[in-house]
C-alpha cells in the first residue's frame, strides 16, 4: 500500500511540475469541469462524486470513491478567437497653417478588420489521489489547472493607433483644436521631430508605440489535499481542503497603456511573473435517498501574492486574488443504469477588483506628466476589465449500457462575461465570450483496478458586441471565441 501512495505522490509531483503549459478556460477564465467523467457531463460533481478531481468542485465527495488515483491530460483548442473592428471611429477636421483641412481620427482607434489570436493547442494535465484512512475519513490530494486564459495576436498590434508617431509633436492647431501635428506639405502625414513651441513630444522615442506580439497569458495551477468524514449514519460526509494556489502572468504589446498607469515602466513586456497563494474549499455531500443526491461546496476567495512586474495594469499595485466559487448540485438515479445530475456554480468575479472595477470612464486625467489619480490604471482603485459574476447551469446524464461500458452527454450554459457593453475593447486581450458547453464522454472498466476514459467538448463560437466611449469614442467591436477540448484519463483502484 505504501509504494502505491509513494508512487502516486511522484505522478502528482510530475503533474504539478507541468501543469502551467495550460493557457484557456471556458467560464470566464475557469475550466468546465475536472475529472474525465466529470467533464464529459458538462462539470456535474457537486452530488455526483465519481473520481478524485471531485475535490476541484466538492471535496466532501472524496468520501465515497475510495482508494485510488486517477491522471488525465487534456488538449484544448481556444481557436478561433479575435476580434473584429468596425470602420465606424471618430474622425475630425483640422486645419493647416496653409488653411487647406484635412480628416484625420479623433483620437485612438483599433484597424478596421478582423484579426484571430495564435496559439491553437495546450495541455491539461490532471492528477488526484484519495486515501481511505478508516471507515469515516478519507486524505486525499488533487492537482489540476484551474483555468487561465491566452491571446496572442502577432500580426498586427491592436492598439497601434493608440499613440502618435515616435516623437511627435502634439498641440493645438489654428482652428484651436488640439492633436498631432503633421507636415502636410507632403500630402501624407509624416511625423514631426522638430521642438515646436507651445507643443510636447507625444511619444518620446516610442515609448508608447505599441509592438506584436500583443497579449497576454495568464495560467493558474490549484493544489488541495481534502480531508472528509462522514456523519449521522455514514451516508453524509464533510470535506475541508486546504487550497494553495500558483499562478503566472505575462502580458505584451500593450505599450499605449503606459500613458494612462501610475507606473508606466510596469504595464507590459516585463517577462513571466508569478503570484502565490492559498485559500480554504470546503463541502457537504449527502446521500439523501438511494436514488437522490444533493450537495453543496464553497472555495472562498484565494488570497494571492501581488504581480509585482505588472503592478502599473492591474489595479492596487498589481493585485490578481482569484474569486471564490458557490457550487450547490443534485443528482438523480432514474434507473439502476441511469442517472441524472445538475449544478448550479457562481464564480465572484465581481469581488476580484482588478478584473471587476469599470473601464468605462474618462481617462485623461491619467495622461498627465505628475501625479495621477488613483483609478489610473495600477492605481488604488485602478480601472479594470469589467468583469461581473457569472452563473453556470450544468445538465449531465450518465448511462450504462452494461457492467463495464459508461456513456456521458453534458450540457451547460453560463452568464455574460461583461456587465456593459461599453467595456469591450479593453477585452481584446481577454475575449471569455463562451456560453454554451456540448460534451460527450465514455469511460471503460478494463479490469477490476483500471478504467479509461475519454471525453470531448465543443463550445461554439459566441459573440459579445460593443464600444469603449472613452477608449475610442464611436468604434464598434465583436469579440468572439470558439473552443474545443479533447480529454483521455487512466484510473486505478487500491
Amino acid at each position: 500500500m505504501s509504494s502505491t501512495i509513494k508512487r502516486s505522490l511522484v505522478v502528482a509531483l510530475v503533474t504539478a511540475s507541468s501543469i502551467p503549459a495550460i493557457a484557456m478556460a471556458t467560464n470566464g477564465y475557469s475550466s468546465h469541469g475536472w475529472g474525465m467523467r466529470s467533464k464529459s457531463m458538462a462539470g456535474v460533481a457537486t452530488a455526483l462524486p465519481q473520481d478524485t478531481l471531485v475535490s476541484a468542485t466538492n471535496p466532501a465527495g472524496m468520501a465515497f470513491i475510495g482508494n485510488r488515483f486517477d491522471v488525465g491530460i487534456s488538449f484544448f483548442s481556444p481557436s478561433s478567437r479575435g476580434y473584429r473592428a468596425g470602420d465606424d471611429y471618430a474622425t475630425q477636421q483640422v486645419q493647416s497653417e496653409s488653411g487647406a483641412r484635412f480628416t484625420l481620427p479623433a483620437g485612438g482607434f483599433l484597424t478596421p478588420g478582423e484579426y484571430d489570436s495564435d496559439g491553437d493547442w495546450f495541455l491539461v494535465p490532471s492528477f488526484g489521489v484519495n486515501y481511505q484512512l478508516n471507515a469515516s475519513s478519507t486524505i486525499g490530494l488533487s492537482v489540476f489547472g484551474n483555468g487561465g486564459m491566452n491571446t496572442n495576436y502577432k500580426d498586427r498590434a491592436p492598439f497601434e493607433n493608440f499613440a502618435v508617431y515616435p516623437n511627435q509633436r502634439v498641440g493645438a492647431y489654428p482652428d484651436g483644436s488640439v492633436g498631432p501635428f503633421f507636415d502636410f506639405s507632403s500630402g501624407s502625414p509624416m511625423p514631426v521631430t522638430q521642438p515646436i513651441e507651445g507643443t510636447v513630444n507625444g511619444n518620446p522615442n516610442g515609448v508608447f508605440t505599441a509592438t506584436t506580439p500583443t497579449g497576454i497569458n495568464l495560467e493558474q495551477l490549484f493544489i488541495e489535499i481534502p480531508y472528509t468524514f462522514k456523519i449521522g449514519a455514514g451516508n453524509q460526509s464533510v470535506g475541508v481542503a486546504p487550497v494553495f494556489a500558483i499562478q503566472r502572468f505575462e502580458a505584451k504589446g500593450l505599450e499605449p497603456f503606459r500613458q494612462l498607469s501610475v507606473r508606466p515602466d510596469k504595464v507590459t513586456n516585463n517577462g513571466m511573473d508569478w503570484s502565490y497563494g492559498a485559500g480554504v474549499h470546503v463541502g457537504w455531500f449527502g446521500q439523501m435517498t438511494e436514488q437522490l443526491s444533493l450537495g453543496a461546496s464553497y472555495r472562498t476567495k484565494m488570497w494571492m501574492s501581488k504581480f509585482d512586474d505588472y503592478s502599473g495594469l492591474f489595479a492596487d499595485d498589481g493585485a490578481f486574488d482569484i474569486p471564490a466559487m458557490l457550487n450547490l448540485g443534485a443528482s438523480f438515479k432514474a434507473l439502476p443504469n441511469l442517472t441524472l445530475a445538475f449544478d448550479y456554480q457562481r464564480l465572484f468575479y465581481s469581488d476580484i477588483d482588478s478584473i471587476a472595477r469599470s473601464n468605462d470612464r474618462d481617462l485623461s486625467a491619467c495622461q498627465v506628466s505628475g501625479p495621477k489619480p488613483a483609478y489610473c490604471l495600477g492605481g488604488r482603485s485602478g480601472i479594470g476589465f469589467g468583469w461581473d459574476s457569472m452563473d453556470v447551469f450544468k445538465l449531465g446524464v450518465s448511462f450504462d449500457p452494461n457492467e463495464r461500458l459508461s456513456l456521458m452527454a453534458g450540457v451547460s450554459y453560463n452568464s455574460e462575461f461583461l456587465r456593459s457593453d461599453r467595456e469591450a475593447i479593453f477585452n481584446i486581450i481577454a475575449p471569455a465570450t463562451i456560453r454554451w458547453h456540448w460534451t460527450l464522454g465514455a469511460a471503460y472498466q478494463a479490469t477490476k483496478t483500471d478504467e479509461f476514459a475519454v471525453s470531448v467538448a465543443y463550445m461554439p463560437e459566441a459573440t459579445f458586441d460593443g464600444k469603449s466611449p472613452n477608449l475610442t469614442s464611436s468604434q464598434s467591436v465583436s469579440l468572439y471565441m470558439e473552443q474545443v477540448e479533447i480529454s483521455l484519463g487512466w484510473s486505478h483502484r487500491f
